[in-house]
Order: structure tokens, then sequence, then C-alpha cells
């Protein structure tokens, strides 16, 4: 199985082999205001079966474990296209909308869900989390 994606005017990709080893919907709110809308959806792989091209931007943040967390986007359309660092981090999360075919997103949980706004509504049978789940 093989995931392709990008951004908006194609400059920034990535090819991730396998499935994801978790994926959903994310209702903090950095990841609302990162996204303009109520949540972000992403797909976590390990970092080795990744391969990115492309100039990519980042925005960094505290995270809510506290540590620094990494947003890429395209610098010349601006599009959100995955978090983590190339060269330093293990696994990298695909934001789900950068997939070139959509329907290879299959959320499984919903974290940060006491944040998600009302108008925001979650698919049945997600696991929802108040927070990162351990």
């Amino acid at each position: 199985m093989r995931h392709t994606g990008g951004c908006l005017c194609r400059a920034l990709r990535y090819e991730a082999e396998g499935a994801p080893s978790f994926s959903g919907y994310c209702c903090c709110g950095d990841c609302r205001k990162a996204s303009g809308s109520g949540f972000i959806p992403f797909m976590g792989f390990s970092a080795s079966t990744v391969r990115f091209t492309g100039e990519a931007r980042q925005f960094r943040t505290r995270s809510a474990r506290g540590s620094e967390a990494v947003r890429n986007f395209c610098p010349a359309c601006g599009g959100l296209v995955f978090g983590g660092e190339i060269g330093k981090d293990s696994s990298f999360t695909i934001y789900a909308g950068s997939l070139d075919d959509a329907s290879a997103f299959q959320p499984q949980v919903a974290i940060f869900a006491c944040d998600r706004p009302g108008w925001v509504v979650l698919p049945p049978g997600l696991t929802a989390f108040d927070g990162m789940p351990e």
C-alpha cells in the first residue's frame, strides 16, 4: 500500500509506504488554528516509510505534552502537509487533507475531543480521548 500526496501547488510532495500506525482527528486548539477548521485529520507513519520531495517551511509551537510540535507547509502555496522534523523525528504525521486519494483515510480516534467545537460532528465508531492517549 502506498499513500501519496502534497500541497495545493504540488511543490511539496510525499510518498508513504504501508498502512498508517494510527489515524484520526485532532481537535486541539492549535490544530484548529493551523487548519482553519474544527480539527486536523492525521495519519501516523514511521519515518523510514516516508519520503518527501520539495521545500518545506516549519512552524513550531509547544505541544500539549510540553515538547515542540513542528508543522510543515509549502512556502509557495501555504498548504499544510505534515508534522515532524525531517532528519530528527522517528515518525511523521501526514495531514489527511493532503492525500491524493482521500478515501485512503480511515479515522480510528479523535484526540482532544473535549476541545471540539459543537459544530464538529465526529463519525460514529471513533474512540474519543479528552487529551492525548498514552
